[in-house]
């Protein structure tokens, strides 16, 4: 793996014509094989000619910043009711002292005043079966009559929060990120600022068909940060660090991430997220009740509490948000396609990512233990798609796609490297120039 990475650089896609991005996204990527380029040498992988060359080289190796890759950061890319702040802790709080009070109130009773009380619940133990029963039902009643359908999807989705009204707290979201960033934004007349203007205005233009696209103003920023990472916020502020620009391989690749983005904005899954979480938060109060008050210690009471969190965030929350993850990839690859992208380049990118972390030896955690779907089954679940997003993108029609599949570009280049790696640790091996490719890969 590690002889990979000073292999692995890749020409791609040179335009020529003015018009800049219709032709970008209707010529398909030009993939040329370089197998001598040494580790770290300066490659210009996109050039527009009326911005001139473009200054930084889009590098799917780039090992050091794919590290850090996350896109749709939950923390970042959801903003929290303000409510949250206050009322969420609260409720918490009161939760565990309305539960230790009770403790001490039933440690305090006399033994006698106990088998009274215990003694009533039995005769009336119907009663608060019905009660509980009752309470259930209003929680059920509830959730029933807050769903909603997903756009573009249909998915049926809990929505606690008015939809106008989260996009209104998404500007105290907003002013956060600009002050923090307020130093790092690039100027509008920087040529990476307007290779991504002209993505999402290209990825908006060609899905304006959709309400919830042609309803929001996309406003984009550009932040030079090393981070791979890029989100948008529910009012359509788009952020994309320079970071992405330097891991993504080609114009495809970047314009599938930032439909990926523009996905999660359309569908709403920041107030969708918010809604279910609000929702289990409140329903958990009674358990978290229930632990204080049962618990003969107060320390066993903290375990109790960190068991429940640790289940309700990894029977839930994350689950969750791998399948809205999984749903913003769909719908991305969806406005990808009607705007004439290769789309048969987004699952290259995760299978990017997915070396880039074997050649740095990072463990491979489990799925369950992540908020986003693994670079593997993320890879697996495009290609699934692609086919659709093949015809959709025929319907729109979009000039043919000439040239090799990049998958199969990808592949070669893999199972050459692995040889020639093989050969380089086989010191009886054949000599041979290994700066030439054993197999001769075919160009657009």
């Amino acid at each position: 793996y590690r002889n990979f990475i000073g292999k692995g650089q890749r020409c791609l896609l040179t335009i020529s014509n003015t018009e800049i991005y219709k032709n970008v996204l209707h010529s398909s990527g030009r993939f040329c094989f370089q197998s001598s380029q040494p580790l770290g040498q300066k490659t210009t992988s996109l050039q527009i000619s009326s911005l001139g060359q473009f200054p930084h080289r889009f590098s799917a190796w780039n090992a050091e910043i794919i590290r850090s890759f996350h896109t749709s950061p939950s923390l970042q890319a959801a903003p929290v009711p303000l409510f949250w702040i206050i009322v969420k802790p609260a409720q918490k709080l009161f939760a565990i002292i309305l539960g230790r009070s009770i403790r001490n109130w039933w440690k305090a009773l006399p033994p006698n005043k106990r088998e009274l009380f215990k003694e009533s619940a039995r005769r009336n133990k119907w009663k608060i079966l019905l009660g509980v029963s009752s309470l259930g039902v209003l929680f059920v009643m509830f959730y029933f009559t807050h769903l909603e359908e997903t756009p573009i999807t249909g998915r049926a989705r809990l929505l606690v929060f008015g939809k106008e009204h989260f996009r209104e707290l998404s500007q105290i979201e907003y002013d956060m990120w600009m002050e923090e960033f307020k130093s790092k934004m690039l100027p509008e007349t920087d040529a990476r600022y307007q290779v991504v203007e002209r993505v999402v205005g290209h990825l908006s233009e060609s899905n304006k068909d959709i309400p919830q696209v042609s309803a929001l103003k996309w406003v984009i920023h550009v932040v030079d940060e090393p981070g791979v990472n890029a989100f948008v916020l529910p009012n359509g502020q788009v952020f994309v660090f320079t970071g992405l620009l330097n891991a993504v391989s080609d114009i495809h690749q970047l314009s599938f991430i930032l439909g990926h983005e523009i996905a999660h904005a359309v569908l709403e899954h920041a107030a969708e997220k918010a809604s279910l979480v609000h929702f289990l938060d409140f329903l958990s109060l009674i358990f978290l009740t229930m632990i204080w008050a049962i618990c003969p210690r107060d320390s066993l009471a903290v375990v109790g509490q960190w068991i429940q969190s640790k289940l309700q965030e990894f029977m839930f929350d994350r689950p969750y948000s791998r399948t809205l993850e999984a749903e913003a990839d769909k719908v991305g690859l969806q406005f990808a396609a009607k705007a004439c992208v290769d789309v048969r380049a987004s699952s290259v990118f995760w299978q990017q990512m997915e070396l880039a972390e074997a050649i740095q030896g990072q463990p491979k955690l489990p799925e369950w233990l992540s908020t986003h779907p693994s670079h593997e089954n993320r890879a697996e679940h495009l290609d699934r798609l692609i086919p659709e997003a093949l015809k959709i993108r025929e319907s729109c029609n979009c000039p043919s796609l000439s040239g090799p599949d990049p998958r199969l570009i990808f592949k070669l280049n893999m199972q050459h490297l692995l040889e020639s790696s093989k050969d380089q640790e086989n010191p009886n091996s054949t000599k041979r120039d290994l700066s030439k490719p054993k197999l001769d890969f075919p160009h657009t």
